[in-house]
């Protein structure tokens, strides 16, 4: 859902509005400080299949919007997820009991839906399509469900057991499954057509970008995602001691952390052509660039980026924890030749670069060729980007954009050919977890009103007056936000989760830093004699009282005007008002207890 469908109080609601699922998050936060935590977990599932894992790996854009940064720093609302999952969650004891709280019944449809992917964007819509009542079948070409969050996201920020447990829940539904069937060689786009009432391409980019400089062909230079796929698959992928890493992206840190562990990752021995784990899996099952290779695990690993260290579009947290795992920097250089011996790699010369954005913003770096500089390397990994196999879908397959992605609708993921949708990597390109799961979602309730289903509409909502709503007893503007626990670098060996969840204690304090923003300051209009001590009291001073004719729209008299972006919720004004005029209501709509885009759940 955009943010431009949400209701006044919906989008009031930050980091509801910036989370492409719409989950509250300020209510399930609230709900943990409250000590209610099955109410927390319930609020966050509901919206959101793949709840367990958003609570470790979400890029959080709901923290990026929270009121609460303007005042010190937002709320760690991802770890607080991970919080109460631990609690509900598919990783919990209590896993049985709190699944029964979650569907209404099924209801079967006698429709049939085939989806191509199973990484998350076709898995939430697996998940939804199949609550509707469709029989689902997923087409998915390795021999593993997940796509990049197990193909990609690397096992230190993501443990597998985990992942592999929130898809058995979803899978668990009633979903049809094939392995190992690629679009293309195993079955085409016609065949599924004809197959199902209703197609869904949810492919992913999973093939990586190079780039065209001398020596970009040389044995020993690697394209990251390629990379990622095959260590996290089991494949032994040879990488020398010196790694060079091209990129500033997330993706750039993950290559550049897993080379350091790359050894941990359970290689057979030496020259014996196999993969490790699973009894000779043949190699071919991997994309056809990957590589293998006789040994792992470097020991200097450098990321060079066109970027300066406030530029690069890597999240903070996950460059901070590369430095600290002993990842170097080099900065506002570019790739400019690969150096090669005997066509392997000895190293990566680079030039300098003088800007990277035009004065529009936009990304069109400038070189100083005279500026040159070389790095020795064993490897060169290159993490500038990933595209999508459009090739797969046929000459009878849908329009492609000029991005090279498959052209669908932003609202319906409809494409060029009647009945069939894309989603995800496959129709936007690279983005994040989150989003491939709100795709999934948004394609399943298209896919229902195309095939006779309840038009969609989002809740209406629920203004609940609270009696008697204040804080002025709390500390919570003055509690700093915890640090989320992580292991000791001393103790990041092997494949062990770095990222650790908050303690008890740890979770109450952070959650009670919420501003509660679902609520909100009500105004009976014949009540109030515009006496200005709610002005007076607000600490924030986001009160204050206007003359009609300063106000951009047309309007008599006075008028008394709240600025919600800096309101903290504290209820002074509540308290003081002689007429009790104002009082608290809290909202209840598209992102508290329903699924109402695609009318599913409770």
């Amino acid at each position: 859902m955009s943010l431009g469908a949400l209701r006044y109080y919906d989008a009031n609601i930050p980091c509801l509005a910036a989370c492409p699922v719409n989950t509250n998050a300020g209510a399930y936060v609230a709900a943990i400080a409250d000590g209610d935590d099955l109410a927390a977990y319930l609020t966050a599932r509901l919206p959101n299949p793949f709840a367990s894992v958003c609570g470790r790996v979400c890029a959080a854009p709901c923290e990026d919007a929270c009121r609460r940064g303007v005042v010190d720093e937002p709320i760690a609302i991802r770890a607080l997820k991970r919080f109460v999952t631990e609690r509900y969650g598919v990783e919990s004891p209590d896993r049985g009991r709190t699944a029964s709280l979650l569907f209404d019944p099924f209801v079967d449809r006698d429709r049939s839906i085939g989806i191509v992917g199973g990484g998350p964007a076709g898995l939430a819509a697996a998940h939804d399509l199949c609550r509707l009542g469709y029989r689902v079948t997923l087409y998915e070409a390795t021999r593993t469900l997940g796509g990049m969050m197990v193909l990609g996201i690397p096992e230190y920020r993501l443990d597998r057991r985990l992942v592999e447990a929130e898809i058995a829940a979803i899978i668990g539904l009633g979903i049809d499954v094939e392995l190992g069937t690629r679009l293309g060689p195993d079955i085409t786009l016609d065949d599924l057509r004809v197959r199902h009432d209703g197609v869904v391409l949810a492919l992913g980019a999973t093939l990586g970008r190079g780039l065209d400089i001398p020596g970009a062909d040389a044995d020993g230079v690697l394209r990251a995602i390629e990379f990622l796929i095959n260590v996290n698959q089991g494949f032994r992928v040879s990488i020398g001691e010196r790694v060079v890493v091209v990129g500033g992206g997330n993706v750039a840190m993950d290559a550049a952390r897993t080379a350091l562990r790359a050894a941990a990752y359970g290689y057979d021995a030496v020259g014996s052509g196999e993969p490790a784990g699973d009894g000779g899996r043949d190699l071919t099952e991997a994309v056809d660039v990957a590589r293998t290779a006789v040994r792992a695990g470097a020991t200097a690993v450098t990321i060079v980026s066109l970027e300066s260290a406030t530029e690069m579009p890597a999240a903070a947290f996950e460059i901070e924890e590369a430095k600290l795992e002993g990842v170097r920097f080099v900065h506002r250089r570019g790739p400019h030749r690969i150096e090669t011996a005997a066509g392997s790699v000895t190293g990566l010369t680079t030039v300098g670069v003088t800007s990277v954005f035009d004065e529009s913003g936009h990304f069109a770096p400038r070189f100083d060729f005279d500026d040159v500089a070389t790095l020795e390397a064993d490897t060169v990994i290159l993490a500038v980007g990933q595209s999508v196999d459009v090739a797969a879908m046929g000459a009878g397959g849908p329009q492609v954009s000029p991005r090279g992605t498959i052209a669908a609708d932003p609202l319906t993921m409809a494409t060029s050919l009647p009945g069939v949708y894309a989603v995800g990597d496959a129709a936007w390109g690279p983005r994040n977890l989150i989003d491939a799961v709100a795709d999934g979602r948004r394609v399943a309730a298209a896919l229902h009103r195309r095939l006779g289903g309840a038009a969609a509409s989002p809740a209406g909502g629920v203004m609940t007056p609270q009696v008697g709503f204040h804080r002025l007893l709390d500390r919570y503007d003055r509690i700093p936000r915890q640090g989320v626990p992580t292991l000791p670098t001393e103790r990041r060996i092997g494949l062990r989760e770095v990222e650790l969840g908050f303690t008890e204690d740890q979770a109450r304090r952070e959650a009670e830093r919420c501003l509660r923003c679902f609520a909100n300051v009500q105004l009976d209009v014949g009540a109030c004699v515009l006496c200005g001590l709610c002005v007076d009291v607000c600490p924030t001073n986001v009160l204050s009282i206007v003359a009609a004719a300063d106000l951009p729209f047309e309007a008599a008299g006075t008028a008394l005007l709240l600025d919600e972006t800096g309101c903290i919720r504290c209820a002074l004004c509540i308290e003081r008002c002689p007429t009790n005029a104002l009082s608290m209501g809290v909202w209840s709509g598209v992102g508290s207890l329903g699924l109402a885009e695609a009318g599913v759940g409770a």
